[in-house]
């Protein structure tokens, strides 16, 4: 038993390691601010009443004021629809809005987002690193840094996502904590057995 124990223990010391190392993390986040802070579009106050005519199959809508206009945000039983002011669908943003929109997004905080380098295929990258995506139905931004990637690296260590094949990495997890399992138990057989020896 004694045996077995010690080779569980062997087995489990990188993982283990790897747990401790990024509970750690996960405690005392370090850098989680920057990495996950919300990134909005700046909104202003409207100009006047928006006259809008709400469709019967809208069960609720926003209307919002950016840098590039006004914005009607419906929510159907399937998801959200940017739609213009008469209720038609508002096409994508063409580059020079896109970056229009970002820039003044990125004013929250300078230091972190810097200015626009480039924009390929949606994307926006700036010149600290961080990319920005735009999901225009909701009229969101999400923010990704070199941070929040390092962060989700750790995430993956430490719920032993090392392969990035699902299904697999769904078994490691599993023979981790049955292991896991396994080595405790016979601790405790062992430390019990001991104290009554």
């Amino acid at each position: 038993m004694r045996k077995l124990h010690r080779l569980l223990g062997v087995v489990l010391l990188l993982p283990m390691l790897g747990w401790l190392l990024t509970a750690l993390v996960f405690f005392i986040k370090p850098g989680y601010a920057g990495a996950y802070a919300l990134l909005m579009p700046r909104t202003y106050a409207l100009e006047s009443a928006s006259r809008v005519e709400p469709d019967p199959q809208w069960l609720e809508y926003r209307v919002l004021r950016t840098v590039l206009g006004e914005h009607v945000l419906a929510r159907t039983e399937d998801a959200w629809r940017h739609v213009s002011l008469n209720g038609q669908p508002d096409p994508q943003l063409g580059e020079q809005a896109l970056r229009r929109l970002v820039t003044d997004a990125m004013q929250q905080d300078p230091a972190r987002y810097g200015s626009i380098a480039r924009v390929e295929d949606g994307v926006v990258h700036t010149d600290t690193g961080v990319r920005i995506t735009l999901d225009w139905p909701t009229l969101s931004l999400r923010q990704q840094g070199q941070d929040t990637a390092w962060i989700d690296r750790l995430y993956r260590i430490h719920y032993l996502q090392w392969t990035g094949q699902s299904t697999f990495d769904l078994l490691l997890g599993m023979l981790g904590l049955s292991l896991l399992a396994l080595l405790s138990l016979l601790g405790a057989r062992l430390a019990f057995r001991g104290a009554r020896a």
